[in-house]
């Protein structure tokens, strides 16, 4: 099986993109079995939160080149593109609006729709093996995967601008450096590092966390007066929620909350 999926207890499930899966993650043969194993985690009510990560020298390289060739050769490679976008994106738009928390656990390259996958996310950390490519320009593409979207917001305008059109690779310390990758570790470190920030981080209640999520994303698109609006309109909400009496009732009584 390329993808391997397993809990790591206490509500946190493992994603593996194994063997050829990690080094050709963004082609029809893969990129499917990588969005049903992530979807059927985003939809299992007792999974709190996913660690992703690869195998090898690589988290998730992107393309089959060799595909792309095909496609080329045959006149379809539009028909190819959407098709794999046509997977891709919705699959990362659900990672960023579900409660589910997302970490990604950088064993070693991502590039193209792979690093889509990674900033995705909602932390990432790595080993000093790890990298971040752009990839497409030196393909002669345009980017996708909401990477000129989502690197922006970690590393600023400018710096993903340079990096795009510069072609760059990232070490492990450039990045970090940056503030694409949230913490560097020890290769034997990596996932439980990871599984801590996930634990951590999906311990609060559902609305909670889907609010903080999507203010988060939108922040940049709205104007100060509609964000406040839109503030208001979730806190409000998440004044009805269990969660609310939870947190209130363990902060009166000095405990830590429970909102499982």
């Amino acid at each position: 099986m390329s993808i391997e999926s397993s809990d790591l207890g206490d509500g946190v499930r493992l994603i593996k993109m194994a063997g050829k899966s990690s080094m050709q993650s963004f082609s029809l043969q893969f990129l499917p079995q990588i969005a049903t194993a992530i979807n059927a985690a985003l939809t299992d009510k007792e999974v709190k939160a996913i660690v992703l990560t690869g195998e090898g020298k690589f988290f998730s390289a992107g393309a089959n080149i060799d595909d792309f060739k095909k496609s080329i050769d045959e006149g379809n490679a539009t028909e190819l593109i959407r098709e794999l976008t046509g997977v891709l994106h919705p699959l990362i738009v659900k990672m960023r609006q579900t409660s589910t928390i997302c970490i990604a656990a950088l064993n070693g390259a991502s590039a193209g729709g792979g690093l889509g996958l990674a900033l995705a996310c909602d932390a990432r950390v790595a080993t000093s093996q790890a990298k971040m490519a752009a990839s497409y320009a030196g393909m002669g593409l345009s980017p996708d995967g909401g990477t000129t979207w989502l690197l922006p917001r970690l590393v600023t305008d400018q710096v993903a601008r340079r990096f795009f059109l510069e072609n760059e690779i990232w070490s492990a310390q450039q990045a970090a450096e940056l503030g694409a990758i949230d913490a560097i570790v020890e290769e034997t470190e990596l996932i439980n590092c990871a599984k801590q920030i996930a634990l951590r981080w999906s311990r609060w209640g559902q609305h909670s966390k889907e609010s903080i999520k999507h203010l988060l994303d939108v922040q940049s698109t709205n104007d100060f007066e509609t964000h406040l609006k839109h503030e208001r309109t979730l806190i409000e909400a998440s004044g009805q929620t269990a969660a609310f009496k939870e947190g209130v009732s363990a902060f009166l009584e000095k405990r830590e909350p429970n909102f499982d």
